[in-house]
């Protein structure tokens, strides 16, 4: 067995095995497969693909290629939940301590974001004091003792696939559904969860530009999560505009507890209900009517916030100690009408430059810059009306910034935020 032998074989849209594939990522770990040999592999996968069999495969041989995370301290079902990302995603701190004040057991390991803004442990160490680098018996600790708790992700876990991917972010080899699946799939069953919620986000702001792709990617992982006898659902949700109101590490963090003290945006809030409610069905095996009674229950009663507080505290931090950059442009309407589209991405973009977001692995994030949103899709803007305010101390165009924002003299349809669930 050699790799060029592979290589020919997926370039003519042949079927690897289990041994090809394993052969592949371990012999690419211990530096007997090149860089540019892998490169050409996996071209030739994201051009011809792979069967469901060879991407279980692939995310069994990635995950075979370091440890796996020892859940069965943990008293109870444990629920994990994985956002592909998008903008202002701060949706895990809301929804995870909704469903842990509920009963579910939520052990999560999350990685650094490494783009526009941070990803959900970026966010939450924006609280001062707070700590991700808990040892393990401290984090099983604290999912027994409050029911969740969320670390930074190990070095030993799921190796191959931060090798892998490094490769594939610099050889144009990122837009392949199977490469894609069996990243995400390898990282949340290695992390040991019982059960899988998965947000797959679909549109301009997201990774997947459109739901026939994201459909194909939420079942192929669906499948994967099965395969290894992890209950697995994926909720498709828009986000072509960014969630709620916020862009930003801090200004996220105090949006989401503003969220849970009942004083969120409406389609964001209808949002962290939902993927709460699937993940009290799943720890539950209740049913989804069943399970969104309590969810709503437990929201209007502020559950939710004090186990966030909980939660926080248990691991160092002070939700009364969020900064916020104190400088602040605000951006004014030139004209009236209603917002028909929003440049979310340019938004981001502008956060990410503003230093919310990391361009190399090791930029320092500033928490306390980025971009709160005052008038959402749909809404109407009178002449003077605030569009939204950047939180820095740079020196903006504002004139420019305007154009961030499309307005219509007409009304325009209401937009889904959910738009299937696939099990």
């Amino acid at each position: 067995m050699n790799i060029i032998d592979i290589i020919n074989k997926k370039k003519n849209k042949e079927i690897l095995t289990s041994k090809e594939i394993n052969y592949v990522v371990e012999n690419y770990m211990n530096d007997n497969i090149t860089d540019y040999q892998m490169s050409s592999l996996l071209m030739a996968i994201v051009i011809n693909g792979m069967n469901e069999a060879e991407t279980f495969n692939l995310t069994d041989a990635m995950i075979k290629s370091g440890k796996i995370l020892d859940l069965s301290g943990i008293n109870g079902v444990v629920v994990d939940k994985h956002s592909t990302g998008g903008i202002g995603d701060k949706t895990s701190l809301v929804v995870l301590p909704i469903a842990t004040s509920l009963g579910v057991k939520i052990a999560k390991m999350s990685g650094r974001g490494l783009g526009f803004t941070g990803g959900t442990i970026d966010k939450l160490e924006s609280i001062k004091g707070f700590k991700t680098d808990l040892k393990t018996d401290t984090f099983i600790k604290n999912v027994n003792n409050i029911g969740m708790s969320l670390i930074s992700q190990t070095e030993d876990l799921v190796p191959a696939d931060k090798k892998i991917y490094a490769l594939r972010d610099v050889t144009g080899t990122t837009e392949s559904i199977p490469l894609i699946a069996s990243s995400i799939m390898s990282k949340k069953i290695a992390s040991g969860a019982d059960k899988i919620l998965l947000d797959v986000k679909v549109g301009k702001g997201a990774f997947m530009k459109n739901i026939t792709d994201a459909t194909l990617l939420a079942k192929e992982m669906v499948k994967i999560g099965k395969r290894f006898n992890k209950e697995t659902i994926a909720v498709l949700t828009n986000m072509d505009y960014p969630l709620g109101r916020t862009i930003g590490n801090s200004l996220e963090v105090i949006e989401a507890i503003n969220t849970l003290d009942n004083k969120g945006e409406t389609r964001f809030t209808e949002l962290c209900l939902h993927e709460a409610s699937y993940m009290v069905s799943m720890a539950k095996n209740i049913d989804i009517k069943s399970a969104s009674m309590l969810v709503e229950e437990a929201f209007l009663s502020k559950k939710g916030l004090e186990k966030f507080k909980e939660f926080v505290s248990a691991q160092g931090g002070d939700i009364n100690k969020i900064k916020v950059e104190e400088d602040v442009i605000k951006v004014v309407s030139s004209k009236e009408g209603y917002v028909r589209d929003i440049d979310s991405l340019n938004l981001a973009k502008l956060c990410n430059d503003l230093g919310a977001g990391r361009k190399n692995k090791k930029d320092v994030i500033n928490e306390k810059v980025g971009i709160r949103i005052n008038k959402l899709y749909g809404d109407f803007v009178n002449k003077g009306d605030i569009l939204f305010e950047v939180y820095t101390k740079e020196n903006l165009e504002i004139k420019e910034l305007e154009k961030n924002f499309i307005l219509t003299k007409e009304k325009p349809q209401d937009i889904k935020i959910i738009y299937k669930i696939i099990k």
